[in-house]
Order: structure tokens, then sequence, then C-alpha cells
């Protein structure tokens, strides 16, 4: 279960052109079933990708701007990034998706 992490970016953006300089440079779309990666036409079951990055941004002028930034890698290398909004609607995913994004939060203190 991916964990939450400390976020050191005061915004989304910030985070995001860190991570592609980290070689994150494909974009997920979260499916039922699986990550789709549209610019390589593949497809990743949840057995074939690892989220190596969590960071949770909330909107200062709205709850509705809410949103999680994950950074994931495939078994296959491909690493690209998930940026995910909450707190507005809910997509129906599988258990096995839920279960793979479900995000344990760091208690204070603790490593």
């Amino acid at each position: 279960m991916p964990i939450l992490q400390d976020n050191p970016y005061e915004t989304l953006t910030a985070a995001i052109e860190k991570l592609r300089k980290e070689g994150y440079v494909h974009d997920f779309n979260q499916h039922e079933n699986h990550l789709e990666c549209k610019k390589l036409e593949k497809n990743f079951q949840p057995e074939n990708f690892t989220i190596t990055h969590t960071y949770r941004f909330e909107g200062m002028s709205s709850a509705g701007d809410n949103s999680v930034l994950y950074a994931i890698e495939a078994k296959d290398g491909t690493k690209g990034m998930l940026v995910d909004a909450y707190g507005v609607y809910a997509d129906s995913l599988s258990p096995e998706m839920i279960e793979k994004f479900r995000v344990e939060y760091k208690k204070p203190g603790k490593v």
C-alpha cells in the first residue's frame, strides 16, 4: 500500500516538473481494471505496476481543488504519473485497483 509522503512541493506543477526530470515522463489514465498509457498504447494491470511516490495537494480556494499525484513505475520500466482529483467524484474501480491506490497516511513523527 502506498504511503502518502511528506510533500516538499508548494504546487502540483512543481512536483510534476521534478518527477519528469526523474524519468516519470508518461501520463497514465485510471480505468476500472487497469492503468492506460495512451502515448505508448499500453495498459497495465494492478499487479504490473508500483506506486513509488504519492503527494497530496489541497486547494486553497475550494475543497474541490484537492488532488493526489501518483508517480508510477511499471514492471516493464515505463515510468509516469497519474493525477487523481478526490473529494469531488469517485469513478468505479475494481477491488484490485482500489487496493492498489489505497493510501496509508504517515502518522506525525513516524518514518
